[in-house]
C-alpha cells in the first residue's frame, strides 16, 4: 500500500555523472539489485550518515574516505547493493566491503579510495561477495547518463515504487540540472535520514559549500520524516556535484543563489516526502505542524511524540476522528510549564481544541470529513514563542505488521 499514484517524473541526465544497474542475484533472482554511480574527475561529493551506533561496514568506510567532504581527481564511484545491509557483520563484513571496493577499483583502474560502498537490506548476514564480483564487469560496461529511472528502481527494498525528482534552472545565465533518487519505506526515523538518497547536479560547488548544503538540507528534509521511529544502521544521503555545467560556480553571495538553494531544497524535500508516501503499509500522509513553540527542539519533541504514538497512527488508519489521542500525545510531550489555555489543535482547517478543551464549533462530522482524506495536516498552536517545525509521517496499518513480520522470509 502507498499514498498517491507515485508516478516517477522525468529524471534529467546530469553532465559528468553516469549510472549503471544490473541483476546480481543478491537476495532475489531476476531483480535489479546492484547500482553504480560514476562522478567525473573534478567533481565533489558530500554526505550525511546514520547515527546508529551499530552502523554498517559501508557507512564506516564512506565516513573514513570522505571526511567532511571529498573533491576527486580521479573518477569517483558509489557502489550500491540491495538485499543485504552488511550490518552486524563485524570484521568479516568490513573485509567483504573492502574487498569489493578493491575489485571494482581494479576493473576501473582507479584508487580503491575513490569507491564509496552503500548497502541496504537484511541485517546480520554476510554479503554474497562472489555474486556481486561476478556482476561487476557488466556494471562497468553499461554505465550511461540516462539510466536514472532504472537506478531509482535498483536501490529499492520493501519500497513499492521508485522515488525520484529532477529540477532545471538558470543560474547566472547558465543552465543547472539537479536529479535525485531515494529509497526507504520502513525503519524510518531521523538520526540521519534513515534511507539511501543520491542527489546529483552539474553545478560547480566547492567541497566546503557542498558539505554545508548536504547537512543543512538533509536536516530540513530527511531528518523531518518518520514512519516507525526506528533508525536504520545503513542510512546515507549523498550530494554529488560534477561541476560540468557552463554556469559559474555557486556563490552564496550571488543574487541567483536563493533560486539554486530552493531548487536543491525542492529535490531533497520531495524525495523525503516520497518515502513517507510509500511508508510500509501507509494509507495516509500526515503533516504535523507545530507553531508558536519556544524553540526548534521543543517543536520537534512535540511533533515526534505525536508522530510516534501508535494510538494516533492507528486512529488515522481507521479514519477515526478520535482527537483525544492527539491531545493525550501532546500532553505527554517533554515540554515544561505547559499552559493548556494557550493551545489550539487543528485537523486541516477544522479546529478541534481551543483553550485546552474541545472547540465550541467542532463537530464529529467535521472531524470525520478530514480523517477520510489521504493527506491530512495536524496543526498545533502552542502560544509559547515563534519557533515552528513540520514533521511528516504516515499511519499504522495491518500491512505494516505483515510486511515486517515476513521481511526475512
Amino acid at each position: 500500500m502507498a499514498v498517491g499514484d507515485g508516478t516517477l517524473p522525468v529524471l534529467h541526465e546530469i553532465a559528468g555523472i553516469r549510472v549503471a544497474v544490473v541483476q546480481a542475484g543478491i537476495k532475489y533472482a531476476g531483480r535489479d539489485d546492484l547500482v553504480l554511480i560514476e562522478l567525473a574527475p573534478g567533481g565533489v561529493c558530500a554526505g550525511v550518515f546514520t547515527q546508529n551506533k551499530f552502523c554498517a561496514a559501508p557507512v564506516l568506510i564512506c565516513k573514513d574516505r570522505m571526511g567532511t567532504g571529498l573533491k576527486i581527481d580521479q573518477p569517483g564511484y558509489c557502489l550500491v547493493n540491495t538485499g543485504n545491509a552488511n550490518a552486524g557483520t563485524g570484521q568479516p563484513g568490513m573485509s567483504d566491503a573492502l574487498e569489493l571496493c578493491r575489485d571494482l577499483a581494479e576493473l576501473l583502474s582507479v584508487s580503491e579510495t575513490q569507491i564509496l560502498p552503500f548497502s541496504t537490506g537484511v541485517i546480520g548476514e554476510r554479503l554474497p561477495v562472489d555474486r556481486i564480483r561476478k556482476a561487476m564487469p557488466e556494471l562497468v560496461d553499461t554505465l550511461k547518463a540516462d539510466d536514472w529511472p532504472r537506478a531509482a528502481r535498483g536501490i529499492l527494498t520493501t519500497d513499492t515504487r521508485p522515488k525520484g525528482q529532477s529540477v532545471q534552472l538558470i543560474y547566472a545565465g547558465g543552465p543547472i540540472t539537479i536529479t535525485g533518487i531515494s529509497k526507504g519505506s520502513g525503519m524510518i526515523k531521523p538520526n540521519m535520514a534513515t534511507m539511501l538518497g543520491f542527489i546529483a547536479t552539474d553545478a560547480k560547488i566547492s567541497p566546503v559549500l557542498a558539505r554545508q548544503l548536504s547537512v543543512e538540507l538533509a536536516e530540513r528534509s530527511f531528518n523531518r520524516i518518520t514512519i516507525d521511529g526506528d533508525t536504520s544502521t545503513n542510512d546515507a544521503c549523498m550530494l554529488l556535484a560534477s561541476g560540468k555545467s557552463s554556469a559559474p560556480a555557486i556563490d552564496p553571495a550571488h543574487p541567483d543563489y536563493p533560486a539554486f538553494y530552493e531548487a536543491l531544497r525542492e529535490v531533497y524535500v520531495t524525495l523525503a516526502k516520497a518515502i513517507v508516501l510509500d511508508g510500509e503499509g501507509a494509507t495516509k500522509f500526515i503533516s504535523i505542524n507545530i507553531r508558536e513553540a519556544r524553540s526548534t527542539e521543543e517543536a520537534l519533541d512535540i511533533a515526534y511524540t505525536i508522530a510516534h504514538s501508535p494510538l494516533v497512527k492507528t486512529a488515522f488508519y481507521a479514519s477515526d476522528a478520535n482527537w483525544g489521542r492527539i491531545l493525550a500525545a501532546l500532553g505527554r510531550a517533554p515540554v515544561p510549564e505547559f499552559d493548556l489555555s494557550q493551545v489550539a489543535i487543528f485537523l486541516d482547517e477544522v479546529c478541534i481544541v481551543r483553550g485546552g478543551e474541545r472547540a465550541p464549533d467542532y463537530t464529529e462530522e467535521k472531524g470525520q470529513a478530514v480523517m477520510a482524506r489521504d493527506h491530512i495536516a495536524i496543526g498545533i498552536d502552542l502560544g509559547r514563542g515563534s519557533a515552528h517545525e513540520t514533521v511528516w509521517t504516515s499511519d499504522l496499518s495491518h500491512d505494516y505488521v505483515s510486511i515486517n513480520a515476513d521481511y526475512r522470509s
